[in-house]
């Protein structure tokens, strides 16, 4: 906190000491159990203020207010620099000249979108987290090294594309920690575009990441494909995966510009077997008894059995990592992406639950009316209502019919002693 000059223009007092306190209280959160600022106004905990050295912690309202301050002198790019020298400090200032290896190290890069739920318009974009849906977010760009350890994380807008952030990334952080340049970085194939490639290449970067399904078709898509070798075995010793080394032609936007030569460890997975889409699927009706003996014709025909159809030709699917760079070999190309999962990947999805990257940002969780379901149960209400009446009414004649049954001797006895009521009451006959 010392390196990042905690004195902030506009704060009221100026005062290093409470600046720092309340860095202490914002870096200290997670381990009190609060995953974001709003969690200060149920804090009855003592940690935060013993941590800060004073009696209580600070409010939610006073901490919201120091970040907005901090964000609006620009100390956001201060403290981003500090961080990245640090972790620099830790994981590679005990690397000198002489230790380094000879090929360049590789650096991961990837995006992680968290939802904000406001009032305000906030950019939108696709939310990983929660099945690709569109909402209001923000991005979070994380920098890893070989070795799986953390270097750095920025936040920007969530319709930040990775295509500029990455970028960006390298380059503060080359400044922050005044290394070269650094020169091999493996992304995923949502950064998959012609033009982005061939300006990191420009710029003497390797980037290493996957073509995507729409650019290529099949095997003979590719160029210059050498011998197929094993790379993977499963449990039993048999081969799943195959590698080779091929060329491939990626095409720019512009078609003045020649395509961009990449280099491509071409894989077999054998364990994911695809149907080959024949030409002449729409042929003749008739086709279908084509491979079929003349005595298996005749299906009208006493004991005819249907005989199985012959199984569709299959191909094993095609995984082609690629590499802006030149000279890496097959296997270590396939091997440098696919350490991705293991360097960054579960990485990510370790930071989830102690750095409360899975909590959405903005209001409280509330339970909300189902307006259609509140109409069908005040409609369904409604007639549970009418058909009570009606059966309240129903019990009540019920219980007067036997009275009038009681009566009828007497309406008869009168009826006959009296013709001339037999008008009034007719006389059952």
């Amino acid at each position: 906190m010392a390196l990042a000059d905690p004195t902030i223009p506009g704060l009221n007092p100026p005062n290093p000491a409470v600046i720092a306190r309340l860095l202490l209280t914002l870096l200290v959160l997670p381990v009190a159990g609060l995953a974001r600022t709003w969690d200060l106004r149920s804090y009855t905990g003592t940690m935060l203020a013993v941590v800060t050295g004073r009696q209580r912690a600070y409010s939610q309202r006073y901490t919201e207010r120091f970040l907005a301050r901090l964000a609006y002198a620009g100390a956001a790019e201060h403290l981003t620099e500090v961080m990245a020298k640090w972790t620099w400090s830790l994981w590679h200032a005990e690397q000198t000249g002489s230790d380094q290896p000879t090929d360049p190290a590789a650096f991961y890069v990837d995006g992680h979108r968290k939802a904000v739920y406001s009032d305000m318009l906030v950019p939108r974009g696709p939310v990983g987290k929660l099945g690709g849906k569109i909402l209001g977010c923000r991005e979070l760009v994380v920098l890893h090294d070989a070795d799986g350890h953390p270097l750095l994380a920025t936040t920007h807008r969530g319709d930040h594309h990775l295509t500029r952030g990455l970028p960006q990334m390298l380059h503060c952080y080359e400044q922050a920690t005044g290394q070269a340049l650094m020169q091999r970085v493996v992304v995923d194939r949502d950064q998959m575009a012609a033009e982005f490639l061939a300006q990191l290449k420009l710029e003497g970067r390797q980037v290493v990441t996957l073509l995507r399904s729409d650019q290529y078709e099949a095997e003979g898509s590719f160029e210059q494909v050498g011998q197929w070798q094993p790379w993977r075995y499963n449990r039993s010793g048999q081969v799943i995966c195959e590698v080779a080394a091929a060329r491939f032609a990626l095409k720019r936007p512009d078609d003045a510009l020649p395509p961009l030569e990449v280099e491509v460890a071409l894989i077999r997975d054998w364990r994911k077997l695809l149907v080959v889409e024949q030409a002449d699927e729409a042929g003749d009706v008739q086709d279908w008894q084509a491979d079929l003996a003349p005595q298996h014709h005749r299906f009208w025909e006493e004991g005819w059995q249907a005989l199985p159809a012959p199984p569709a030709p299959t191909t094993p699917k095609l995984i082609p990592v690629i590499t802006t760079g030149h000279g890496m070999d097959a296997v270590e190309l396939a091997q440098t992406y696919f350490q991705r999962w293991k360097c960054q990947e579960n990485s990510i999805r370790d930071w989830l639950i102690p750095l409360n990257l899975d909590t959405n940002h903005g209001y409280a969780k509330e339970q909300v009316v189902n307006s259609e379901l509140a109409k069908r149960q005040l409609v369904t209400t409604g007639r549970q209502h009418r058909l009570e009446h009606l059966a309240q009414a129903c019990r009540a004649r019920s219980a007067v019919l036997p009275a009038l049954g009681s009566l009828a001797p007497i309406v008869l006895g009168v009826a006959l002693a009296h013709p001339a009521l037999a008008g009034v009451w007719p006389v059952p006959s």
